[in-house]
């Protein structure tokens, strides 16, 4: 498929171990060591099984050495990330025949993708656990420790977790993720998500309230809605008497306090709504930015991909969202050189990308990956070299629209949200405005999880520096 599809990765934290949670209290017998890969459900995800290990008398580690068992929670999407994990795993196989009763697992859609030739052909691990089979994780243990591999990798159409309080990861303790559904119905020709998430299930609008309001009340601030397509969010309460949909479970949990801004991704064009536009532009803490993946500025390419919206049909969207939310801050996803794309049709989505104008992009160039129906179907018949080629020329108009938003922003001041300490600086703090730009400006005496006023003077092509201001 590409290098990545309806879910955004950090590149910042693949591999990053989970930390343990510094105010546990609690002493564990045995240790786990869990490495996430992908996208931020998947990160959410770890911090689920992280929970149900809690229980079972598992503490986190990050010392890959005092393990008692090593997960590794994968993805599917990019080939790159198999590459990686594949590595890892041959590194932690090495440790195991060092450490008598150790025991190695692997997590999430690798896992579901992938199932017995990780277990039987390569023999390195010893248990496979699907994103729906987190549950099971006490038996699958318990399992292996006879010697015996375990494998659970059945899709669910109930399966959302939405009891389970996950254990957060240790991370700046201000903005966090809160996990609305699970799966995907939409069969996107480049995407594997629905074959190793199953098919689309609302989590209980409850449990979700209830969850983010355990965030604020914890001390956080920002909270990001998850889920593949947040837009077909709609959940029906078992009796019928109640119906949540996007618009609504948005309009709630901005209710929780003004102080705790809203977040959400990712929007799949077809499904976001006036009524999620106008639920944005009411409410303040709902912040002004969506991500809004157009793949291609191609018709027929986006037919090919099954994406079910023409160019045209695309860009009314846009201006729809500049007319109901004029300073909406937008970003994308771009695949490059899919299946026998033309530079006429290259040369639209280039076109496309001048008319949004986005302040962020995601750009790959397509790889075919194993079991999409684009590999079925479709030839994957553009060279490399004019993939590559491509792809350099859309983040070149990338970059050039990218400064060209940074400069406009110079001189205007914004409500930021501080998450830390900056990297270059320990005199300076960072945030992010509405519009998810990362702002820096000078510590004085502001704290972590404070709303600060800071005024822009000046930009380098991703970052906005200001100066706190009354």
């Amino acid at each position: 498929m590409l290098d990545q599809v309806t879910k955004v990765h950090d590149e910042s934290r693949q591999g990053e171990a989970f930390a343990p949670v510094t105010t546990d209290k609690q002493s564990y017998n045995k240790k786990f060591y869990i490495e996430s890969y992908g996208c931020a459900m998947n990160f959410n995800d770890s911090e689920i099984v992280a929970s149900i290990l809690n229980k079972e008398g598992f503490g986190a580690t990050r010392n890959v050495e005092e393990a008692n068992l090593i997960l590794l929670n994968t993805c599917s999407i990019r080939e790159k990330a198999e590459q990686t994990v594949r590595k890892r795993l041959t590194e932690f196989h090495r440790i195991k025949k060092a450490t008598p009763g150790l025991l190695i697992g692997v997590l999430g859609c690798m896992a579901e993708r992938l199932k017995t030739k990780l277990l039987e052909e390569e023999k390195l691990v010893d248990m496979v656990v699907g994103p729906d089979a987190y549950r099971a994780l006490p038996s699958l243990i318990a399992e292996a420790e006879t010697g015996q591999k375990s494998v659970n990798v059945l899709l669910s159409r109930e399966e959302t977790y939405g009891d389970i309080s996950p254990v957060r990861l240790d991370n700046n303790g201000v903005t966090s993720f809160v996990s609305i559904m699970r799966g995907c119905n939409n069969m996107c020709t480049f995407c594997v998500v629905p074959f190793t998430r199953g098919r689309e299930r609302s989590r209980d609008a409850h449990s979700i309230i209830r969850e983010a309001t355990e965030l604020f009340n914890n001390g956080y601030r920002e909270v990001t809605l998850l889920g593949q397509n947040v837009d077909s969010y709609y959940w029906t309460s078992a009796d019928d008497s109640e119906t949540v949909t996007f618009a609504q479970l948005l309009e709630k949990v901005a209710l929780i306090n003004p102080l705790l801004r809203v977040r959400f991704s990712t929007s799949h064009p077809k499904d976001i709504t006036d009524e999620v536009l106008f639920t944005m532009a009411k409410h303040e803490n709902i912040c002004n930015y969506i991500h809004l993946p157009v793949q291609s500025g191609s018709n027929r390419i986006l037919q090919l991909m099954n994406r079910t919206y023409t160019r045209e049909w695309y860009m009314k969207k846009v201006e729809r969202i500049r007319e109901i939310i004029p300073d909406c801050g937008l970003s994308t996803d771009i695949i490059c050189g899919f299946c026998s794309e033309t530079e006429e049709e290259h040369q639209e989505t280039l076109d496309i990308m001048r008319f949004a104008a986005y302040d962020l992009a995601y750009m790959y160039f397509y790889s075919e990956r194993p079991g999409t129906l684009a590999q079925r179907r479709y030839q994957d018949d553009i060279p490399e070299e004019v993939k590559k080629r491509r792809l350099a020329e859309v983040v070149e108009q990338h970059r050039k629209q990218s400064e060209i938003n940074m400069k406009n922003d110079v001189g205007k001041t914004f409500k930021v949200l501080v998450e830390g300490t900056s990297k270059r600086s320990e005199e300076h703090l960072f945030g992010r405005n509405d519009q998810n730009k990362v702002i820096v400006f000078p510590r004085e005496n502001f704290q972590k999880g404070e709303y600060v006023m800071v005024k822009v003077d000046s930009c380098t092509s991703g970052t906005l520096i200001g100066k706190a201001v009354q």
